[in-house]
């Protein structure tokens, strides 16, 4: 199974910006489709962004324009570039990797789409 390690959650004010990393074990990183969830406080864990293995992506509508998606293959790291970012934000992000994906330019939203999980960075955006 592939390791998935976040980092760069923290607090920031609201309009900041944080960068996010998810640096993973799997030898073959490249043909992974990558993934970012959140889950907020009292709430279900939901879809934020994902990027394909040729970098094909899908954003959630809540943070369309605000938050990027990006990977480094050479890095077996995937980033999510996060701007404007408002108190509704606030939660834990789970990295996530689809090792298996169906297509190459195949960009998967669903939780079951996904082997692998980090354990989360919590990200805080104060008012």
């Amino acid at each position: 199974q592939v390791q998935l390690v976040e980092s760069g959650g923290g607090l920031v004010q609201a309009g900041g910006s944080l960068r996010l990393s998810c640096a993973t074990s799997g030898r073959t990183f490249a043909r992974y489709a990558m993934g970012w969830f959140r889950r907020a406080p009292g709430k279900e864990r939901e879809f934020v962004t994902a990027i394909s293995s040729i970098g094909t992506t899908y954003y959630a509508d809540s943070v369309k324009d605000r938050f990027t998606i990006s990977r480094d293959n050479a890095k077996n790291t995937v980033y999510l570039q996060m701007n404007s970012l408002k108190p509704e934000d606030t939660a834990v992000y789970y990295c996530a990797a689809d090792v298996r994906p169906t297509t190459a330019w195949g960009v998967p939203r669903r939780e079951t789409a996904f082997d692998s999980w980090g354990q989360g960075t919590q990200v805080t955006v104060s008012s």
